[in-house]
């Protein structure tokens, strides 16, 4: 039966290697862990008192400062691996981890699958003639020596190589060796651990060779491994999922990500997000299961392909709920546009009495503004704003209705200009009502132009502007809307009005009617 030795490369989350640990050596493996020596010494302690005289964990007795692209990083796992594989005899893997894995089968499954195959696990394509590389230099990697880390020494890293290239400094490829490359986690076998391990203390040119070069945890191992066992004997892929942007960015894993990664045809994964500990502990448990049957479907690389290409086109799949696509085309929203709230307030009391229209009040000025329990995601007036196309949507859904009506004050011209140029049919009714010069007085006093104590002089001098604006409100309306626009006034008929209504709403003469004649509707 399979026994796993993990070569896990750590470098943060102290508590979560000593978590990692525990769970992958209560099922009877192994781990040997290489903590970066980059990291604040205490949390290296930390991790060394937790385990310690734990029979399944073993320390890499040299720890290095690891940086992206360089040898350090081959280094670290090398130090763990010959640790892991001097203590553990009875290991018959060796499989490289990272502390943001996680299991996404059983330990009974992981071993059943590595017993099935007698093979080694190893992303390993030819270095030149494949297209793994996506951007970026590629022969530049080998063939000139990098002593200087690409992301902390980017000057010095690329004078460097442009000093080599018009020295013409290009090296060699080690006698013998086709380059190879492919991904950094492998799992493999124990005879194949010991002949790499045997390649190198016989070849010192090799470690010398790759040392130099960029990124080499992509290229060493699969190098050696390629050059040492047959290609039958090689699966050219990793048995820990994961996932890269166009970027070259890995995929992160959360938590609602569980019954697709168990899905996957991989015995781990990798990235899964540090704040995902949901996911955490139902993998970790997984881990432990006994029993388990999984069903492959694999199709976690696809569809990441494939929604990532129909979000760059604004058509994801499963849309959110701020996806701001607006109403649909056979949809009418209704827009009672009223300086005077009380009066539009009072105007969709009735259609919601009169009618089977839904109708909501000021739902971007007050929060209390008749809305439907959403569940809290309308929660806030600002977002509502922000996000007003797929609010009125998600009213609609929530009605099951075709029209919606909702009130708006004329000041909110950007917002009118918004919803009519979406696709669904708007409607506006303009409320044209009078204004008295006490109403003007509190409307002043609502805005913070008056308060209490300013003098009646200044109050008398700020009325005619203040009504001004109000009428260049109601002309700014006109202009923009004059196409679709009906209006409703205290000095208007009732025929009229009525007549306004039916247009406005789509209903019958009587309803109208009724509506028109809604009680002290223009009442201040």
């Amino acid at each position: 039966m399979a026994r796993i030795a993990f070569i896990l490369l750590t470098h943060k989350d102290p508590q979560g290697v000593v978590d990692q640990a525990r769970r992958l050596t209560a099922s009877g493996d192994y781990v040997a862990i290489h903590y970066d020596r980059r990291a604040p010494a205490d949390e290296y302690r930390l991790i060394r008192a937790a385990l310690a005289g734990h029979p399944n964990v073993v320390f890499a007795p040299r720890r290095f400062r690891c940086g992206w692209g360089e040898w350090s990083l081959v280094a670290a796992t090398l130090s763990a691996l010959r640790q892991a594989e001097r203590s553990f005899p009875e290991a018959t893997h060796f499989y490289m981890l990272s502390g943001d894995c996680m299991p996404i089968k059983s330990a009974e499954y992981a071993r059943d699958f590595l017993d099935r195959d007698d093979c080694d696990y190893i992303e390993a394509f030819d270095f030149f003639d494949s297209d793994w590389i996506k951007t970026g230099i590629k022969a530049e990697r080998l063939v000139y020596r990098h002593w200087f880390n690409e992301r902390r020494r980017k000057r010095l890293f690329h004078a460097s190589m442009a000093a080599q290239k018009w020295l013409r400094l290009d090296r060699a490829i080690p006698q013998g060796l086709q380059v190879m490359i492919g991904s950094q986690w492998w799992c493999l076998r124990r005879q194949t651990v010991e002949s790499v391990l045997a390649l190198i203390a016989a070849r010192r040119d090799l470690t010398a060779f790759f040392r130099t070069t960029w990124i080499p945890d992509e290229t060493f191992f699969q190098t050696l491994v390629a050059h040492l066992v047959p290609k039958t004997d090689i699966r050219r892929r990793s048995p820990t999922c994961l996932m890269f942007t166009d970027y070259g960015m890995p995929v992160t894993f959360y938590n609602d990500h569980y019954d697709l990664l168990i899905r996957q045809d991989y015995l781990f994964a990798r990235k899964i997000s540090s704040d995902a500990q949901d996911l955490r502990a139902r993998l970790g448990a997984l881990w432990q299961a006994r029993g388990v049957e999984f069903s492959i479907t694999n199709e976690a690389p696809r569809l990441f392909r494939f929604l990532t290409a129909r979000g760059r086109e604004g058509r994801r799949f499963a849309p959110r709920f701020w996806d701001d696509r607006g109403a649909g085309r056979n949809q009418a929203i209704c827009l009672i546009v009223a300086k005077k709230w009380h009066v539009a307030k009072r105007l969709t009391a009735a259609i919601r009495a009169l009618t089977d229209i839904p109708a909501v009040d000021y739902i971007f000025n007050e929060r209390d503004a008749g809305l439907p329990d959403l569940g809290g995601i309308a929660s806030t007036v600002l977002k509502r704003e922000r996000h007003r196309r797929a609010l009125v949507r998600l009213l609609l859904d929530d009605y099951g209705s075709t029209r919606l009506a909702l009130c708006l004050d004329p000041s909110a011209l950007a917002l009118i200009a918004d919803f009519l140029a979406d696709r669904a049919e708007t409607r506006i009714l303009f409320v044209d009502t009078p204004f008295s010069p006490d109403y003007l007085h509190g409307h002043m006093r609502r805005m913070g132009l008056a308060g209490p104590a300013t003098p009646d002089a200044q109050i008398r001098q700020l009325l005619p502007v203040v009504e001004s604006d109000l009428a260049d409100e109601a002309d700014r309306l006109r202009d923009l809307a004059a196409a679709r626009l009906t209006v409703l006034s205290p000095l208007a008929p009732d025929a009229a009005n009525a007549d306004a209504l039916a247009r406005f709403l789509d209903v019958s003469p009587q309803v109208a009617h009724d509506l028109a004649r809604t009680p002290h509707l223009f009442n201040d």
